[in-house]
């Protein structure tokens, strides 16, 4: 089996980055699972292991682990395995804060060229989590899109993408449905040769339903979802890159339960491009946009121009990427005295 690396997104930058490295060959990372990669490979895809190279890079920043989506250097071992020597640099990435107390990202999918938010009609659409994820992919350096699925379910899914598009400034919002094949035709303008588009959303949102439509072939499980409720089980535990026939890959992630922002302010702008172009209007350049004279934002709020809805939204992603942005700068500090357990450690003695 030969794979034709060029429909996957290699080209003559990505070469020159590779022309220091003879005898390796390239691959783009197609999954991950406990440091050993899937990786698509001239020849077809192999497993690799980690080089020495990339676990050294690692031991500081776990970003530099490859990651689905990926393009990396093999090194083929005369005995016979495969490992991973290098990461090529990232063109885009979509990075979400951990779970827990350290001031950590988890690095989701490399190098897309579009980031889909994926979210169902049915029962109701959350607009806040759409927001949330848009703040996520706008960060990520990639093309935000917003896919509303099971178009099929809704009464009326166009005046829908409409009430959302209030929700999305300046993005395009698609309603499809994968059973019909609704609107496919414009989602695949996005998976053309040499691109690549990530579908992020909650379980049940219909993801693999949809990269099975665009494959023209089952390659993703899919489960059934309650009607009553909208929701299920995840069926997708893995990140993938799934080729498309006739060029390009879609990438394919798990259920997502709860995004944290880690850095975005550049990305929340410009998901809520309304407010901040408000905001400049405000009498203070320093406004909280709460209580302030000649507040521009609360004077949308007042006069109806913008709903409460999505000034809470707003405020709430700005609180949060404040604290995540103190509690970074706090870790910085502690480990430039000493290191952060060592740290911990002395904060804690009575």
């Amino acid at each position: 089996m030969t794979i034709d690396l060029t429909a996957l997104g290699w080209d003559a930058e990505r070469a020159e980055n590779a022309r220091r490295h003879a005898g390796w060959r390239p691959g783009r990372v197609a999954r991950v699972d406990r440091g050993v990669c899937t990786v698509l490979a001239a020849d077809g895809p192999l497993r690799a292991t980690l080089g020495a190279a990339v676990l050294a890079a690692a031991a500081s920043d776990l970003t530099r682990l490859p990651c689905t989506g990926d393009w990396v250097l093999l090194r083929s071992w005369p005995d016979g395995p495969v490992t991973v020597e290098r990461v090529l640099p990232r063109r885009t990435a979509l990075v979400r804060r951990t779970a827990g107390k350290d001031a950590a990202g988890q690095l989701l999918a490399a190098n897309l060229d579009t980031a889909a938010v994926v979210e169902p009609v049915h029962p109701q659409p959350d607009a806040a989590r759409i927001e949330r994820l848009l703040a996520l992919a706008h960060e990520s350096g990639a093309t935000p899109l917003v896919v509303l699925t099971k178009d099929d379910l809704a009464a009326d899914p166009a005046a829908i993408a409409r009430q959302l598009a209030g929700v999305a400034p300046g993005v395009p919002v698609l309603a499809v449905s994968a059973e019909r094949g609704v609107g496919l035709d414009a989602l695949r303008a996005h998976v053309a040769p040499g691109r690549t588009l990530g579908l992020l959303g909650p379980s049940g949102a219909g993801k693999s339903s949809l990269v099975n439509a665009l494959a023209g072939a089952v390659v993703m499980p899919t489960q059934a979802i309650r009607r009553v409720d909208g929701k299920g089980r995840h069926t997708t535990t893995w990140r993938a890159l799934i080729p498309i026939p006739g060029g390009g890959a879609v990438l394919d992630t798990p259920g997502v339960r709860a995004v944290g922002l880690l850095d975005g302010a550049a990305g929340l702008d410009r998901a809520f491009a309304d407010i901040d172009a408000l905001a400049t209007d405000c009498r203070y350049g320093d406004c909280a946009h709460d209580a302030e004279p000649g507040c521009a934002v609360r004077a949308a709020l007042a006069a109806g121009e913008l709903t409460a809805r999505r000034y809470d939204s707003w405020r709430r992603l700005r609180r949060e990427l404040a604290f995540e942005t103190r509690r970074r700068e706090t870790r910085s500090a502690a480990e430039r005295r000493g290191g952060w357990r060592g740290a911990r450690r002395r904060t804690s003695r009575p």
